[in-house]
């Protein structure tokens, strides 16, 4: 039986920590589902369908690379509804610092209390991706900064023209 794994984000945008999350997961998965999260109560900078784009030519084409199947969904609930929805066993989450692993532990026993079937796998980011996060990314775009060490090459062009015109103000 295939083993399905699930990894949530809201991927606003995709960074070179994310693609290192999957490069991980791959190993541990024959199917790779990543779930990109919509919530009423954010406004982010890339709508959902951009960010799905994104997943999809960056995350998705290095897990068929790694002959993982691979999929992306968009979710506004629990992320165990998800998983078991998608018929994931294991719950990705990536680790960047002891901070993450204290909120991610607390998760864990949470989600496990509520899906016992879905198992929370904690993969550690490489020390050249630890400091990256979205957030960062997206405040040192809007100021017309460089992002391509942190991101793809083509995130760094969806940022670069989301913020033509903007930088600096």
């Amino acid at each position: 039986m295939p083993r399905t794994a699930l990894f949530p984000g809201s991927f606003d945008p995709v960074t070179n920590g994310h693609l290192d999350v999957v490069r991980q997961a791959v190993r541990l998965a024959d199917r790779l589902v990543l779930a990109i999260g919509t919530h009423p109560g954010k406004a982010p900078l890339f709508t959902a369908a951009e960010r799905r784009a994104m997943v999809d030519e960056t995350c998705g084409a290095l897990a068929r690379a790694s002959g993982c199947d691979f999929a992306s969904i968009t979710f506004a609930d629990l992320v165990v509804a998800v998983a078991q929805r998608e018929g994931a066993t294991l719950l990705i989450r990536g680790l960047r610092s002891a901070t993450d692993f204290d909120y991610e532990m607390e998760m864990a026993g949470m989600n496990a209390a509520m899906a016992p079937a879905v198992q929370t796998v904690f993969l550690p980011a490489a020390p050249n991706v630890r400091p990256i996060t979205a957030t960062l990314v997206r405040q040192i775009a809007s100021m017309g900064g460089n992002v391509s060490l942190f991101v793809p090459p083509p995130v760094a062009a969806r940022l670069k023209a989301k913020f033509a015109g903007t930088s600096g103000r």
